[in-house]
C-alpha cells in the first residue's frame, strides 16, 4: 500500500507522513496517536486519513451507509460512545470505527470488543485518565552556549538534521575550533581528523555525537520527559489503578521524573539547591554579614572610653594618621571579632563548604576600617568558584538524568499509548453495560433476528426503555399506531446492524444476522413531494431494485411523499423489486393493509399493537407481533368508546353509533 493511493492523502501529506518512523504500520493499526505526530497532522484528520487507509487495506467500498438517516444514525452512536471517554484521544480513536461490509474488518475490530467488554472499568483508573495526553515533542528546545562544528559538507548536514537544537559551524581547522571557542561555552568536534586537538576552551571531539544525541545535547530528553511528565504520571496511575500489565520500569521512571523540574532542569539535589542558592544570595548576604561587623564595632566604639595623651596624638597627626590607626590601637580585638563573627554569619547563611568558606574570608579586610567595607575582587572570585561549581555539578546530573531518563523514553511512551488505548476499552465496556449489549452473531443468509433490544438512540435511561424483539427474513411491513414505536423500531434495527458491522457490542441480550452490503434508511418525509423531488425518490429506489441485492431497506412512510392512493401501489411495488432482488426490508406504513391487496405477492405484515389507552395514554406492546395487522389508534378511541357505551343502559343510540363505526374498520 503506497501513501498517496490512500483515498484523501496527497502528495503534501504522504510527505508528512513519511517524517513518521513507520507510517505504513500506523496506518494499518489505526494508529491515531502515532499519527498525529506527523508535522501538520491533528488528531481529527488523523482519524480520517486512518479511516480511510483501513478500507483501503480491506478493499472496502466505503459506501455501507447509503443514505443521510443511516449516516444519521452512525455519527449518533459516535455520539454516544465518545461521551463515554475521558481523553480527545479516545474520541478521535472512535471516529476509526466505521460500519463495513467485509469480514475480515468486522473481525478486526471485534477482537478489540471482546477484550473490551471483559475489562471491568476502574473508577480510579478513569479518574486518572483525565490527566492523560498524547506525549509532544518540545519544538522550542534551543542550546546556545554549545555548538557542533565538523569540517565536512556532508556531515554539516547530517548534524543540522539530527541535532537542531544546536548550532552547527563549519570549520576548516584547529584554528576554526579555536575562534569557535571564544563565542561558546563547549564546542563539540564531529570529526574524527580533530582527535587529539589542542586549543583554549572547553572543546571535545565526539565523532560519534550524531549517534548519541542525548549525550551531546541531554536538553532533549530533559524537555521531552518535562513536557509530558504530568500525563506520563496519569498515564502510571492508571496502570496501577486497571491493574495494566507493562515492560517499563515503572518505579524508576518515576524516580526519573521526581528529580526533574517543569522547566527541564534537574531537581532534588541537594548540593546543587545550595550552590543555586549561594549564588544567587551572595551578595544580600554579604551585606547582612557587613552589616554585622559594622555594628559590633559601632557598639563596641559607643562603650568604650578612649584616652589618647597629647604627645601620642601630636604623633599620630604628624603621620596623617586617621581613625584606623586608632581603631588598630585601641580597638584591636573588638575588630578582629566583629570580622570573625561576619565570617561566620556568611558562611552559615551560605551553607559554605571548607574550601569556599576560606575564599570567603578574603572578602572582609584584615586591617581594621571604619565602617567596614567588602573586597570587591575576592567577592568575584568567590562568586566564580560558586557559579563554575553549580554549573559542574549542573552538567553532571544533568547528563547523568538525561542519560537515565533517554533509555526511558520508549517505555515512557507505550505507557502513555496503552492507557488512551484502555480509555478506548472502557468507553466501548461501558457502553456495553450501560445498555446490556452483547457480541453479535453473524450469519450466511437470512436478515435479521433481535431479542431484547435496546435502542441507544432514544432520550430515555436504559432501565426505562422497553425491549423489543423482532426478527426480519424478506420484505415486511410494519403496521401500529401513532406514538407506537414504530420509528424507534426502525432505529433500533439500523442501530444494531451498523454496530454489529462496526464490530462493536450491540444493545440486546441477543442478535443474529447476515453480513449487509449497506443500509438504506428512508427517515419519514415532512411532507408531500413536489413532483421534482418525488421523481428523484423514485429514481432511487430503482436503483436500490437494481443493486441493492443483500442490503437492509429501512423505510419510515414512504406514503407520506403523494397522495395515499398512489402511495399503496407505488410502495406495493417497490417491495415486489425489493423481494426479487433478495434484500431485506422493514417498510413503516399506515397503509399495510391496501399495500397487502396490491402487491403482487403475499407480503409480511408485522404490527406493533396497542393493548388499550389508560387514561388518554395508548399502552403499547413495543415488539411488533409477527404476522398481525395492528390496530390504528382511531379503531382504538372508537372501540373504547363503544366499549363505554356497551356499560351504560341510558345510551342505546350512541353504543349503536360507535358498533356501526367499528364495522367499518376491515382488520
Amino acid at each position: 500500500m503506497e501513501l498517496e493511493s490512500i483515498p484523501g492523502v496527497g502528495e503534501k501529506t504522504a510527505r508528512a507522513l513519511a517524517e513518521l518512523e513507520d507510517p505504513m504500520d500506523a496506518l494499518r493499526r489505526g494508529d491515531v496517536l502515532e499519527l498525529s505526530r506527523a508535522p501538520g497532522i491533528s488528531q481529527g484528520r488523523a482519524a480520517r486519513i486512518a479511516r480511510n487507509a483501513i478500507r483501503h487495506e480491506h478493499d472496502d467500498p466505503g459506501n455501507f451507509l447509503a443514505t443521510d438517516r443511516a449516516r444519521e444514525v452512525h455519527r449518533e452512536l459516535l455520539a454516544v460512545l465518545e461521551e463515554l471517554t475521558v481523553t480527545d484521544y479516545a474520541a478521535a480513536r472512535l471516529e476509526t470505527f466505521y460500519p463495513s461490509p467485509r469480514r475480515s474488518r468486522i473481525e478486526e475490530v471485534q477482537t478489540l470488543s471482546r477484550t473490551a467488554i471483559a475489562r471491568e472499568p476502574d473508577p480510579d483508573a478513569i479518574a486518572a485518565l483525565e490527566g492523560v495526553e498524547p506525549v509532544v515533542e518540545p519544538a522550542d528546545v534551543r542550546v546556545r552556549e554549545r555548538c557542533l562544528a565538523t569540517a565536512d559538507a556532508e556531515r554539516y548536514a547530517a548534524a543540522r538534521e539530527a541535532i537542531p537544537e544546536l548550532s552547527v559551524e563549519l570549520v576548516e581547522d584547529a584554528r576554526g575550533l579555536a575562534e569557535l571557542a571564544r563565542g561558546y561555552a563547549t564546542v563539540v568536534a564531529i570529526d574524527e581528523s580533530f582527535a587529539g586537538v589542542d586549543v583554549d576552551g572547553d572543546v571535545r571531539v565526539r565523532a560519534d555525537a550524531l549517534e548519541v544525541p542525548a549525550e551531546v545535547v541531554p536538553e532533549r530528553p530533559l524537555a521531552f520527559f518535562a513536557r509530558n511528565r504530568e500525563s506520563i504520571r496519569a498515564s502510571i496511575a492508571v496502570h496501577r489503578a486497571a491493574g495494566l500489565e507493562t515492560d517499563a520500569d515503572v518505579a524508576a521512571l518515576e524516580d526519573g521524573l521526581d528529580r526533574l523540574d517543569a522547566d527541564g532542569t534537574v531537581a532534588g539535589d541537594d548540593e546543587l539547591d545550595r550552590l543555586i542558592g549561594a549564588v544567587d544570595d551572595l551578595d544580600a548576604a554579604i551585606s547582612t554579614a557587613v552589616g554585622v561587623a559594622n555594628d559590633r564595632l559601632r557598639s563596641a566604639i559607643r562603650e568604650r572610653d578612649v584616652t589618647i595623651e597629647g604627645a601620642d596624638l601630636l604623633s599620630l597627626v604628624e603621620r596623617g594618621a586617621g581613625v584606623d590607626s586608632l581603631l588598630s590601637r585601641e580597638l584591636a580585638t573588638e575588630y578582629a571579632e566583629a570580622i570573625a563573627a561576619a565570617r561566620d554569619r556568611l558562611t552559615d547563611a551560605l551553607a559554605l563548604a571548607p574550601e569556599e568558606a576560606d575564599l570567603s574570608r578574603r572578602i572582609f579586610p584584615e586591617e581594621p576600617t571604619f565602617p567596614v567595607e567588602r573586597d570587591e575582587g575576592a567577592v568575584g572570585r568567590l562568586r566564580e568558584e560558586l557559579s563554575s561549581a553549580r554549573d559542574r555539578r549542573a552538567a553532571r546530573l544533568k547528563r547523568e538524568l538525561a542519560a537515565d531518563l533517554a533509555a526511558r523514553r520508549e517505555p515512557a511512551e507505550e505507557l502513555v499509548a496503552d492507557a488512551l488505548e484502555l480509555d478506548v476499552q472502557y468507553a466501548i465496556a461501558r457502553f456495553a453495560r450501560e445498555y446490556g449489549c452483547t457480541m453479535p452473531t453473524f450469519a450466511e443468509d437470512g436478515g435479521f433476528a433481535i431479542r431484547a433490544g435496546r435502542s441507544p438512540l432514544l432520550e430515555e435511561p436504559r432501565e426505562a426503555i422497553d425491549p423489543v424483539d423482532y426478527a426480519v427474513s424478506g420484505v415486511t411491513l410494519l403496521s401500529g399506531v401513532n406514538s407506537g414505536g414504530k420509528t424507534s423500531t426502525l432505529d433500533l434495527v439500523a442501530s444494531v446492524v451498523v454496530l454489529a458491522h462496526a464490530g462493536l457490542p450491540v444493545p440486546a441480550d441477543d442478535v443474529r444476522l447476515r453480513r449487509f452490503e449497506a443500509v438504506h434508511y428512508h427517515e419519514k418525509s415532512q411532507g408531500t413531494l413536489d413532483a421534482g423531488a418525488f421523481e428523484a425518490t423514485i429514481k432511487g429506489f430503482a436503483t436500490l431494485a437494481g443493486d441493492g441485492a443483500g442490503s437492509l431497506v429501512l423505510v419510515d412512510e414512504l406514503e407520506s411523499i403523494t397522495e395515499p392512493g398512489a402511495s399503496a401501489k407505488i410502495v406495493a411495488g417497490v417491495l415486489e423489486a425489493l423481494a426479487e432482488n433478495g434484500a431485506t426490508a422493514v417498510f413503516v406504513s399506515h397503509l399495510a393493509g391496501e399495500i397487502r391487496e396490491t402487491a403482487t405477492f403475499p407480503v409480511a405484515v408485522d404490527g406493533i399493537e396497542a393493548v388499550g389507552l389508560v387514561d388518554g395514554e395508548l399502552e403499547v406492546e413495543r415488539s411488533p407481533v409477527k404476522d398481525h395487522l395492528a390496530r390504528s389508534t382511531p379503531e382504538l378511541i372508537v372501540e373504547k368508546l363503544a366499549t363505554e357505551a356497551d356499560d351504560s343502559p341510558a345510551a342505546d343510540a350512541e353504543s349503536g353509533f360507535y358498533d356501526r363505526l367499528l364495522e367499518k374498520f376491515d382488520r
